[in-house]
């Protein structure tokens, strides 16, 4: 218990004021307890705010082949359910399955094939241009039907267009 005493006030317990101040903390350590507590949250909240946020974009310009980019991209793709596909240098896709939930719903909404499950697909294609490389993202859900073409929807997403930048950011491009 931290018991703070001002003026003639009793010690808890009927102790004498001079026996209390050894027994419990005083007024100035108490406030340098509590500052020991607030540092840490401070610390979080400056940590945690954004220090230098590109503008959210799913394109971004490299100067050379973002080689690296595309390693990591292949890297992680690598999980359980998750396949990756390489077409040239141009074109990589990582596919996977989808929570139960998340494939009935598109199955149904879609006129999908349950024989044939719905993937989430992520698919970077990288194009040569005057200034270097541009590198486009596309995110979507690859739903195959029960007759005709497989049906794409995209999936919108500030946070995850965020993401896409910061993730071009790190690798040296300038999401545009």
């Amino acid at each position: 218990m931290l018991v703070t005493l001002k003026g003639n006030q009793c010690c808890p317990g009927g102790l004498s004021r001079a026996m209390c101040r050894t027994v419990y903390p005083r007024a100035r350590e108490l406030k340098r307890m509590k500052l020991f507590h607030f540092i840490p949250a401070t610390a979080c909240i400056v940590a945690c705010a954004p220090q230098d946020v590109p503008i959210p974009s799913r394109s971004a310009q490299f100067d050379s082949f973002p080689q690296r980019l595309f390693d990591t991209f292949e890297t992680s793709c690598s999980g359980p359910g998750e396949s990756f596909k390489k077409t040239g240098n141009q074109i990589f896709e990582c596919s996977e399955f989808l929570p139960p939930k998340a494939t009935a719903y598109l199955i149904l909404n879609y006129d999908g094939h349950p024989q044939d499950l719905p993937q989430s697909v992520m698919r970077l294609t990288s194009t040569k241009t005057s200034a270097g490389y541009r590198v486009d993202a596309r995110v979507f859900f690859h739903v195959p039907q029960k007759s005709g073409a497989a049906v794409e929807v995209p999936v919108e997403s500030k946070v995850l267009n965020q993401a896409i930048s910061e993730l071009y950011q790190t690798m040296g491009g300038s999401p545009n």
